[in-house]
Formats: structure tokens, C-alpha cells, sequence
């Protein structure tokens, strides 16, 4: 529980200093956001988190919610991933391990994983193209073990 408070302390801080280095205000809401997504475990789209947000009695507006994900996307504190179709997700990122994603063209469930060899092969073509690679993204898409069942 401590390395999670110590952690959100450090995002916190990198959004605060974002914030006031593009000349934008520090608000509650924004910050309210930003410890909302950093206490999920999953990938999720604006209007979910808009959702979450009102079901659980915060006064933050649409409006907010999206303008902040773009800013917390820009500060490199959630990534925006397209998975097929015009629905954007977003997870949380600062702290967390390199992964790939195996996604259901059905369901549109998200799945993470890590694979040590597409790291190799990361390292195999940084070499050979003499690149410096900061990260990569692998999305699968198929159809999970429900959707299977589902079709057959």
C-alpha cells in the first residue's frame, strides 16, 4: 500500500509540474481524475471513466474528464491505444512494465501480456538498424476462449 501512495505521489508531482509548465490550472478535478485512473487495474475508454466518475458522486464534467486524458496522455501518465474501431482505451503507465495486448474482435475484452523474447527482438533490431528503440506496441487480435464457444 505504501509503494502505491509513494508512486501516485510521483505521478502526482510529474502532472503538477506538467501543468504548471504548460501554464494550466492545477484543479481538483484533474487531480481527482488522475488518482481515479491510477487506482484501476484495467484498460478503459473516456465515457467509462465518465460513468465510474458520476456513479460515484464526483462533480466533474464530460468535458473535463476528456481534456484531461488528452493531458495526462501528452505527459506520458496513461497511454491511448486504438484496438480496432473508433473507441480510444487508456491505461495507466508511469511505473508499469513494458506489455503487448491480445485483444477479441467480439467482445473488444483486452488482455496483457509479456513475453521476454519481443523484448530480444526489440534488442535484435535496435542492433541491426541501429536504432535506439524507447518502446514498441504489439496488439493480437482474436477471438477469446467466451467468443469461441460463442461461435461453435
Amino acid at each position: 500500500m505504501k509503494k502505491n501512495f509513494l508512486m501516485f505521489q510521483e505521478v502526482r508531482k510529474i502532472f503538477s509540474d506538467y501543468l504548471e509548465k504548460k501554464s494550466l490550472r492545477k484543479t481538483q478535478e484533474r487531480f481527482n481524475i488522475l488518482k481515479i485512473i491510477y487506482e484501476r487495474e484495467d484498460h478503459f475508454d473516456a465515457e467509462d471513466l465518465y460513468i465510474w466518475i458520476k456513479n460515484n458522486n464526483y462533480n466533474i464534467s464530460r468535458a473535463t474528464v476528456y481534456n484531461t486524458l488528452e493531458l495526462l496522455n501528452d505527459c506520458e501518465l496513461v497511454t491511448k491505444h486504438q484496438f480496432g474501431g473508433n473507441l480510444s482505451k487508456y491505461e495507466k503507465c508511469y511505473g508499469y512494465r513494458q506489455h503487448d495486448h491480445v485483444i477479441c474482435i467480439e467482445c473488444r475484452n483486452v488482455v496483457e501480456f509479456c513475453d521476454p523474447r519481443i523484448y530480444q527482438i526489440q534488442k535484435k533490431v535496435e542492433e541491426l538498424l541501429n536504432f535506439t528503440i524507447h518502446h514498441h506496441s504489439l496488439n493480437l487480435y482474436g477471438l477469446c476462449p467466451n467468443c469461441k464457444k460463442l461461435k461453435n
